[in-house]
């Protein structure tokens, strides 16, 4: 009477007891508890049978208000209900939220995608700022419509393509298998065969030196045609594997297209601009001698341009404005000298210098 009375050891038959009619799986093995996806309140089958068979109800569990129908209740499969609820909001979040690695360019992208899932998933199921995240949940269902179904049937052509291939994997490892299984029992065959013909070979007085090189020869023979055919197999496979048979698939982020701007013109200077930097010239200058060049008739005879006088007359004018010799020579002999050398000058510069009288 002690032990039963200081056991810890509960019963889980016991502990399965439907908060409705209270009946427990202990008085009733066949009993079968449903669960609906709107409140996750566990329930017996006979009590959603007579409590929701004729039409929608209010959920019969106190303190909740929700409306429950009949064809939406189920098994129970996790033995927690916050892992089974977890697990549909889960499903729920990915058929929307359902975008591929190959649609975004770039990891981070693809990362944060990722990161915004989790968070509304992780606010779902802990119920926090639930009217925000619905909106978030509705505004990405509704921006992203088209290309939610267009994923969803191309998850669900993938799918099929995979149970394809797998069924026919299955099916080439059966026909291995039966090939297997023929060519071992040809062996057995082939070689109680042999057997008795070197018996009988034996029997008649023939050499038993030459009878075993001749069944040597055979096998070799044999184990040869079995490697070559075994080659052919594996060659086959490579250029099934090389035609895109194979099931492994490559994913992963798109490819960037660049994108198609105008060919810029030809420039047959290379880049080189002749635009003056200190000067702007000038379509005409009031000077006697430049004037008195473009009346005369012998010097515009001859195709010779006035303009080119001046702007040449002016660059030579400027050419030396923007050229500082001096730094020009320090950043020459940075560019000859060694880097220790210059570190040894600057030292030996900084060092004060005794002068002895040799007198």
């Amino acid at each position: 009477m002690s032990r039963l009375a200081h056991s810890t050891h509960t019963d889980p038959l016991a502990t399965e007891v439907c908060p409705v009619c209270k009946s427990t799986k202990y008085m009733n093995p066949n009993l079968k508890f449903l669960v609906n996806p709107v409140c996750y309140h566990k329930m017996c089958e006979s009590c959603v049978d007579r409590i929701f068979s004729h039409g929608p109800a209010p959920c019969p569990i106190k303190g909740c208000s929700e409306t429950l129908r009949k064809n939406r209740f189920r098994r129970q499969t996790f033995e927690d209900i916050q892992v089974e609820r977890e697990v549909d909001i889960r499903k729920k979040v990915a058929k929307v939220f359902n975008r591929r690695e190959e649609e975004f360019d770039s990891l981070r992208e693809y990362n944060d995608y990722l990161n915004e899932v989790e968070d509304i998933t992780f606010n779902l199921v802990h119920k926090i700022d639930i009217e925000n995240t619905e909106r978030r949940f509705q505004k990405h269902e509704d921006d992203w419509r088209e290309a939610i179904k267009e994923n969803a049937s191309l998850a669900q052509q993938e799918q099929m393509q995979y149970a394809e291939q797998q069924k026919a994997e299955r099916e080439k490892a059966r026909r291995r298998r039966e090939e297997a299984r023929r060519e071992e029992i040809e062996e057995r065959r082939e070689a109680e065969a042999t057997r008795k013909d070197m018996l009988r070979r034996l029997e008649n007085g023939q050499d038993p030196e030459e009878v075993k090189k001749e069944r040597a020869a055979v096998q070799l023979k044999k184990r040869l045609n079995k490697q070559e055919a075994a080659d052919r197999q594996s060659q086959l496979q490579a250029a099934d594997a090389r035609n895109g048979s194979s099931s492994f698939v490559i994913k992963g982020l798109k490819n960037k297209k660049a994108k198609l701007e105008p060919e810029a013109p030809v420039d047959p200077f290379g880049g080189l601009t002749f635009e003056h930097r200190y000067f702007a010239l000038q379509g005409d200058y009031v000077w006697e001698g430049l004037q008195e060049a473009k009346r005369d008739v012998l010097i515009s005879a001859g195709g010779y341009d006035i303009a080119s006088f001046t702007g040449r007359a002016l660059c030579e004018a400027f050419s030396g404005l923007g050229v500082m010799v001096a730094d020009e020579a320090v950043e020459r002999e940075k560019l000859q000298e060694p880097e220790g050398l210059s570190t040894t000058r600057a030292e030996v510069a900084a060092t004060d210098v005794k002068m002895e009288d040799p007198f």
